[in-house]
């Protein structure tokens, strides 16, 4: 699969999903150095959601959708990263069924949330601000769209299905790009 021709990719380990933030940028940049600091930076995408645990529920899921060889190859890659309490917000028994029996629905939802090259939060903020009140389009890795605008002083990601997300950390380095933490799984249908 190459991932890398699609242009806009996020995912780094399962449905990740596009979020806003309504804490002020400061804030923003405490969670961004709380979570980089559980994560080991100088790894790929994937080895850095490996070495925090409020990412385990990703792995799992990037694990079930066979894509971890695809989020730790030489990207670059912006993967906007569901926690764990995101999942939590799905419908009882939904990431059972996704990562058993529905692999391809996952495969979808994950790349959903994977944007080719590495975006840093500077760089989305300044587009977003560029596009005005509509907000930014992102493409993302599976070919679906998210909007991105800035609420309250910070980044929400909506999806196809008009549900937000809030960016909750950003520019959580690795080796093949750069991981925007969100707290609500997108859906791209």
């Amino acid at each position: 699969m190459k991932i890398m021709h699609f242009t806009f990719a996020s995912v780094a380990a399962l449905a990740l999903v596009a979020c806003a933030n309504e804490t002020p940028a400061e804030d923003t940049a405490a969670d961004t150095t709380a979570v980089a600091d559980d994560a080991t930076a100088a790894g790929t995408i994937v080895e850095v959601a490996q070495g925090n645990q409020d990412f385990s529920t990703l792995v799992t899921a990037v694990t079930a959708a066979e894509l971890g060889e695809t989020l730790s190859g030489a990207g670059p890659f912006t993967v906007f990263a569901p926690t764990n309490a995101a999942f939590e917000k799905l419908p009882a028994g939904t990431v059972e069924k996704l990562t058993t029996e529905d692999k391809d629905t996952l495969k979808s939802i994950l790349t959903y949330h994977v944007v080719e090259g590495s975006v840093d939060a500077a760089t989305l903020t300044q587009a977003i601000t560029d596009a005005g009140d509509a907000g930014y389009t992102v493409k993302t890795v599976n070919g679906g769209n998210l909007t991105a605008k800035i609420v309250d002083g910070g980044v929400v990601l909506t999806d196809a299905a008009g549900n937000t997300s809030k960016v909750t950390a950003t520019d959580v380095a690795a080796s093949n790009g750069m991981i925007h933490v969100i707290d609500t799984v997108l859906m791209p249908m």
